[in-house]
């Protein structure tokens, strides 16, 4: 009974401050993705206005796919590795995935969250400015130029081609790894834009809606 009584009492305690929060206009978010593990927080049906639903969506789905373009990097990496490339440029993948991972979500998904949440002038310089940054290394990953460690580190359309020369095996790879990062600087580039337009006043509510393109203009 007395430990019951114990967890009454800290339910209670915890509801109290949450409320309070609420009242200050603090806003909880519970961590509640992915499903099986939640890290973060991801509920944009509730926290985004209709009209800015399908940008944030995208811009989430730039968010996975910057994540599979640095762990396919990896796996590429490691067999380039593997048939004898110089082992640095395994540990600058695994670098690249440690950090740019987190690094994206902090400095430009949950910016850009924010200020579609609450319309902050603020967060939307900070994901303008952080996105670019993170469109920019995309591209350089995609064409992966021979300067550091003759750029066997990432896998661009370069070291696709140098690598078919040595093992078809590793180059078909870092052919695929170029294609998915050219995929993701097309998608990234939407987002940039849709949110600029948005953001100087060119997309109001009626251009961002999904059903937008399908509709026939006012005669």
């Amino acid at each position: 009974m007395a430990k019951e009584a114990e967890l009454n009492r800290r339910e209670q305690e915890i509801k109290r401050r949450e409320e309070a929060l609420a009242r200050a206009g603090v806003i909880i978010e519970p961590k509640n993705w992915p499903p099986f593990f939640p890290i973060i927080h991801v509920d944009i049906s509730n926290d985004i206005p209709v009209h800015l639903q399908r940008v944030q969506y995208v811009s989430f789905a730039s968010l996975l796919g910057l994540v599979i373009c640095l762990f396919w990097n990896i796996l590429c990496v490691t067999g380039a590795w593997i048939t004898g490339h110089d082992p640095r440029i395994w540990f600058l993948a695994v670098i690249y995935f440690i950090t740019g991972c987190p690094g994206a979500y902090f400095l430009w998904y949950r910016p850009l969250y924010r200020a579609m949440r609450k319309d902050s002038a603020f967060s939307y310089g900070w994901f303008f400015l952080f996105y670019f940054f993170h469109i920019a290394f995309c591209i350089y990953a995609a064409i992966s130029p021979p300067f550091f460690y003759m750029g066997r580190s990432l896998a661009g359309i370069f070291q696709a081609i140098s690598e078919m020369g040595e093992n078809a095996a590793v180059g078909i790879m870092y052919f695929m790894g170029f294609a998915i990062f050219v995929l993701e600087v097309l998608l990234s580039i939407w987002v940039f834009q849709r949110v600029y337009w948005f953001f100087r006043g060119k997309g109001t509510e009626a251009q961002m809606r999904p059903d937008a393109a399908t509709r026939a203009p006012p005669s």
